[in-house]
């Protein structure tokens, strides 16, 4: 029976060999060496090719830290991540429930909200960039210069409001803000609506049954039953939604292009893995790797926060 087992044991090993080295080449080497190049000082992996040996230390974190832009850099992710993540998993909820309730249409609605996360996000960056975009400007037949907007400002407009300048030249930081919040919001519901729609898909109709026999409001039966019911998936949807917010970089990419902010102030709203990708094109390897570290230990200390909160808060 033993010769068996140990028989099946091997198999096992030799199928699950390729992933393994696989994972060992492309997942943990990359890993190691982004921790061994963060203790090299000034590591650059172009001098390390020469030839050239870098000493041990903190070098390159005290370096990260002091940079100029590193404090707007951490201002712009943390931001980022406060004001998409609540109000992307607000909605979600919302939207979840109403479409769990609407038998009519609801795969095709699902279809539809869920496209967004299956389309390129720099493709949905340049769409948005469009829609807030102020597209440029010619002289009427009066010499009047006319300003021609995105859809955005023209239903400003259309609503008597002004229009906005949201990305281009002169815009302030506010608005900016305000465009990636709602294109974050926009490109994260897909995946969070998914996966409440799941949960409340798996709710026992009981729960709901007794409580209408009971006379219990619809709000009540939200708050009571449905909350508490649905906490492990809001749990995991926080916690990815800010691992996720943590890392953004290609939704501000596809808006602003690689200056990561308008025209005349480069960089405004560059994050921590923006500011990664700038230490790589500048073969500064340590420095990034250094960063790459830090961004690590804030995720690390949220998600473990978001644990220890969620121990109290989900029922299983």
């Amino acid at each position: 029976m033993q010769m068996v087992e140990s028989e099946h044991k091997w198999k096992a090993w030799l199928y699950l060999s390729p992933a393994i080295v696989l994972l060992l080449v492309f997942t943990v080497w990359p890993i190691i060496n982004t921790v061994r190049m963060a203790f090299l000082e000034n590591y650059s992996g172009l001098k390390a090719v020469g030839g050239m040996t870098f000493s041990f230390g903190i070098g390159n974190f005290q370096k990260v830290v002091k940079y100029q832009k590193f404090l707007q850099c951490m201002k712009n992710t943390i931001l980022l991540c406060i004001l998409t993540v609540p109000i992307s998993t607000i909605l979600a909820l919302l939207i979840a429930v109403c479409l769990n309730s609407i038998k009519f249409l609801q795969k095709p609605l699902q279809t539809i909200f869920f496209l967004p996360y299956v389309t390129n996000s720099i493709a949905i960056g340049m769409v948005f960039a469009a829609m807030f975009n102020i597209v440029g400007s010619f002289y009427g037949s009066e010499n009047e210069i006319v300003v021609t907007a995105g859809i955005i400002n023209n239903i400003l407009e259309a609503l008597g409001f002004h229009k906005v300048n949201w990305i281009n030249s002169g815009s302030s930081y506010g608005a900016n803000i305000t465009v990636m919040t709602v294109y974050i919001v926009w490109n994260a519901l897909p995946f969070k609506i998914l996966v409440l729609l799941g949960g409340l898909q798996s709710i026992d109709k009981q729960y709901y049954d007794a409580a209408r026999v009971d006379g219990t409001s619809r709000r009540r039966i939200f708050w009571k039953i449905t909350v508490p019911l649905l906490s492990p998936m809001l749990a995991y949807v926080i916690i990815t939604g800010f691992i996720g917010g943590f890392k953004e970089y290609t939704s501000i990419v596809g808006i602003f292009g690689e200056k990561m902010g308008p025209p005349d102030d480069a960089l405004r709203l560059n994050t921590m893995v923006g500011f990664i990708y700038d230490a790589l094109s500048t073969n500064n390897q340590g420095r990034a790797s250094a960063a790459a570290l830090i961004l690590f230990g804030i995720i690390l200390i949220v998600t473990l926060i978001n644990l220890r909160v969620s121990k109290k808060r989900v029922h299983y």
